[in-house]
């Protein structure tokens, strides 16, 4: 009876409903019903139940209790039983697989489906960490520690090699308090070996990125001698290194040899990269036999490129002709480790075949074996040109044996490089045979059209160095033909249709070149002249200042620069890219003379006799720089040394009555009249027809009171008599000859101008150089020089040979002649020793060529003269004294 449940008045029957019939779950009729029938027949049958109008569902409009917190209403059973875990007593019974679920026979009105009993509220907080605790102390620093590693290797990625050095550090303190504290916590025994094995090689990583060798060393050494560290031993190999950095090089193999032992034979490619680093230590201290032994072990083991060039160096320093030949057959059959170039060319028309190979065509995989390849290339090309003068007895011979060699091999295509250089490299020989040269290119007319052209491009740069300027033209046209995209034969064109002063369609070509290769450096610059020729000179600056942003320190391009800025009347600009130019070329005597003419027109003296002096030490053979720096010393009344100048232009020009006709000048100035009537004698001698050092014996003679007076006036009279009538035959037949020319003109119906002939190849100094291809150096156009002065003074500066424009050099002549006071310049015929004077009457005086001397500056100690205020006026008896 405690288990029995008595309804209370207010609750519903117990029983009620328990009759109720629910036609759903009739099963009699199920054969007769039509829909039933249909979907036991079809897919509807098979589809989930529909529980959303299901009552006592999740989905349905009444919620279902649960067994968690609500208080439970007894539900009873459609049947009016108790439902199972209903609630007797106050105590729920639990449902079997039911109750663990969430769910609950307690369908109480309003009561919501809560299985995770959310409804209680929130979760109660997790237990905070012990953070003083000290393993979570120790997990936070080594944490810290790897971070710093990380910071450290990232720096040094960015090239900020002080800043990684620091984190290296830092990470390394760090790593020692932390093993402190694991001893402290007596938990030595989990000590991180592999974070500190890191802390210390990332340490000293940095302190030999940074040249701190020693300290790099050092730490090294902490790494290698302790036994806990496995595969330490491979560190000897970066303290090797650093030997070799230091040139250290005993140390270096030692460490090298160490290394070798502790590595295993599992590891071919390192032991064959040390290897081969002993070799290199052997061969930088001249020990080649052992050397050859480490590189002959290698290309029999392994063979690659760089060991097959430095054995054949070897060889090459022993002069071993039979091992070099057998050398370089090792190196043109060393395996290159890379794919057939065919890979690469679509086969098949398949799209996405085709779309692979366009993907891997410029990937980083296929550039490196570009790279690689080109690199074997050049160590053969290298290797040729080397061994071909020393294998056989001729050049041509050993050329012709490595041809032979190559075209055997894989390296098919480099058999006609190699056959380019071998004309290039006779050109360059001193005992050049050229006819060889041109012959050998010849033979390539007939080849496919990348050799031919490469061939007719040194062709036309030959021709053009001989000034042989049609057979120039013509094989620039036949490499143009063979290549039209080769820039070098564009800008041989360029340069022959140059020279025939067509520079608007010279500058076309030069264009070309820049479009096909927008790095042709030569082609900028000799747009750059053309521009200049044509009187463009803003365009020209901005090709120049494109050009100097490529090549820096390239002395032609700011010495360009400068003439532009001093054509354009920018005095200051010209001057501040002079001194660039002489912090790159700080020898050359011609820029810093141009320097301090520059100083020199803007009247600052002081600076232009620094730069005019500096280029005398250097070159002391150009007259303009003697003359200007004889000129000063004389402005300056220092007279004594001017001699000295004038007296070394004598010795560059005899023949010039000028030079001597100054030193006695300056002998006069000075007041040594016996060393000056000396000096005029020689003249005299020398010259006897010249009537100034005539005038002047007699002038000095005079002064002295010598008895040769009569004697050098009677020689002047003479002089000036057979110059007066020296100059009436000239006058006479002057007057002749254009008589018969009005007579002859006024007989002609149809009169012809005076046609001056052309002038010839040999009035220009410099050419505009062409450009070869890879065999040959760069070369420019150079600006004509229409000086008249004699090659041996225009052979000593590389730069203002090839940057020379003629219009500058009549300005130069121009500003030199005025900077020449009139002093120096009242030498009538001076430069024509032998001829005599105007005609003009026999006058004996005494014309200084310097002109007159300068007073003496007044000083104090010269007595002063007191006027008289009343010295004009007469005085009379009453202002007398009695």
């Amino acid at each position: 009876m405690e288990n029995v449940h008595l309804a209370a008045e207010n609750e519903d029957d117990l029983y009620s409903g328990y009759n109720d019939y629910n036609p759903t779950f009739d099963n009699e009729e199920l054969d007769n019903d039509i829909g039933f029938q249909q979907a036991v027949r079809t897919s509807h049958g098979r589809r989930p139940p529909m529980t959303a109008k299901f009552p006592g569902t999740a989905i349905g409009a009444r919620p279902v209790g649960t067994s968690y917190g609500q208080a439970r209403t007894q539900m009873s059973s459609s049947m009016g039983r108790p439902m199972t875990g209903a609630v007797q007593d106050g105590a729920a019974r639990p449902m079997t697989a039911v109750r663990a679920a969430g769910y609950s026979s307690a369908l109480t009105r309003g009561s919501t489906f809560d299985p995770l009993g959310q409804s209680k509220g929130p979760a109660p907080a997790l237990e905070a960490k012990m953070e003083d605790s000290p393993e979570e102390k120790i997990k936070i620093l080594e944490k810290k520690v790897n971070d710093l590693i990380e910071e450290s290797c990232m720096a040094y990625s960015r090239g900020d090699l002080q800043l990684s050095l620091e984190k290296a550090k830092e990470a390394g303190r760090k790593e020692r308090v932390l093993v402190r504290q694991r001893e402290q916590t007596g938990t030595a025994d989990h000590i991180n070996l592999d974070l500190t094995y890191s802390v210390l090689f990332n340490l000293a990583n940095q302190y030999a990125n940074n040249d701190m060798f020693q300290e790099a060393l050092n730490t090294y050494s902490v790494i290698v001698k302790n036994k806990m560290f496995s595969n330490a031993g491979r560190l000897k190999v970066n303290m090797a290194n650093i030997y070799f950095k230091q040139k250290n090089y005993p140390k270096a193999i030692k460490f090298y040899r160490m290394a070798l032992d502790q590595i295993s034979n599992a590891h071919k490619e390192m032991r064959i990269k040390i290897m081969q680093n002993i070799g290199v230590v052997f061969v930088k201290m001249g020990q080649y036999s052992d050397a050859i032994t480490s590189f002959e072990h290698i290309m029999s083991e392994c063979p690659n490129i760089k060991s097959g060039f430095n054995l054949i160096l070897c060889y090459y320093a022993i002069g071993d002709r039979d091992r070099m030949k057998k050398s370089f057959q090792k190196l043109i059959s060393a395996p290159l480790g890379i794919d057939d170039e065919d890979k690469y060319i679509p086969a098949s028309e398949d799209p996405h075949t085709n779309m692979v190979i366009e993907a891997i065509k410029n990937d980083p995989l296929h550039q490196m074996e570009r790279d690689r390849k080109s690199l074997a290339e050049k160590y053969i090309m290298t290797s040729a040109k080397l061994i071909a003068p020393a294998i056989e007895n001729s050049f041509a011979a050993g050329f012709d044996w490595c041809v032979d060699m190559v075209k055997s091999s894989q390296y098919v295509e480099l058999a006609n490089d190699l056959e380019i250089n071998k004309a290039i490299t006779y050109l360059r020989q001193r005992d050049f045979n050229q006819e060889e040269a041109v012959e050998t290119l010849k033979t390539f007319e007939k080849k496919d059209s990348r050799v031919k052209s490469a061939a007719a491009t040194n062709l036309s740069f030959l021709y053009f160095l001989e000034k042989d300027f049609d057979l120039a033209d013509r094989y620039a046209d036949m490499a143009m033909s063979a290549d039209r995209y080769n820039p070098a034969a564009l800008i041989n064109k360029g340069n022959t249709v140059f020279v025939r002063q067509d520079y608007e369609k010279a500058g076309e070509f030069f264009k070309e070149a820049l479009r096909n290769d927008s790095s042709c450096t030569e082609g900028l610059y000799n747009l750059g002249l053309t521009y200049k020729k044509l009187g463009r000179l803003d365009e020209a600056l901005d090709c120049f200042l494109k050009l100097h942003a490529i090549l820096r320190n390239c002395a032609q391009v700011m010495f360009q620069l400068a003439c532009l800025y001093e054509m354009l009347e920018d005095p200051h600009q010209a001057i501040d890219w002079l001194m660039q130019l002489i912090s790159v070329t700080p020898t050359d005597p011609q820029v810093l003379a141009k320097l301090g003419e520059l100083y020199d027109t803007e009247g600052d003296k002081s600076q232009a006799f620094q730069y005019y002096y500096e280029s005398f030490r250097y070159f002391p053979s150009n007259i303009d720089v003697i003359e200007w720096l004889g000129a000063y010393y004389i402005d300056t009344q220092f007279c004594e040394k001017a001699i000295q100048y004038f007296e070394r232009a004598t010795l560059i020009q005899p023949t010039q009555v000028k030079w001597q006709l100054m030193v006695a000048s300056c002998y006069r100035r000075s007041g040594n009249y016996q060393k000056a009537l000396d000096t005029y004698k020689d003249i005299h001698r020398n010259f006897p027809e010249n009537v100034e050092c005539l005038r002047f014996l007699v002038r000095l003679c005079t002064d002295m009171g010598l008895k040769e007076v009569q004697e050098y006036a009677t020689k002047l009279k003479k002089v000036e008599k057979m110059k007066e009538i020296r100059e009436q035959r000239v006058k006479s037949g002057r007057e002749s000859s254009a008589r018969g020319r009005r007579e002859g003109s006024a007989g002609s119906v149809n009169t012809q101008p005076l046609r001056t002939p052309p002038k010839s190849s040999s009035d220009f100094e410099v050419r505009p150089a062409s450009s070869s291809l890879v065999h040959t150096p760069p070369k420019r156009v150079p600006d004509m020089d229409m000086r008249t002065a004699p090659h041996s003074e225009a052979k000593h500066s590389p730069v203002l040979e090839q940057a020379r424009d003629s219009s500058h050099s009549g300005q130069g002549t121009s500003t030199r002649s005025e900077r020449l006071s009139a002093k120096l310049r009242a030498l009538p015929g001076s430069n024509e020793p032998y001829e005599a004077s105007a005609q003009r009457d026999i006058d004996a005086s005494y014309v200084d060529t310097l002109g007159p001397q300068m007073e003496r500056p007044k000083t104090a100690a010269k007595k002063c003269i007191e006027e008289d205020e009343f010295a004009d006026e007469e005085l009379g008896d009453d202002l007398l004294p009695e």
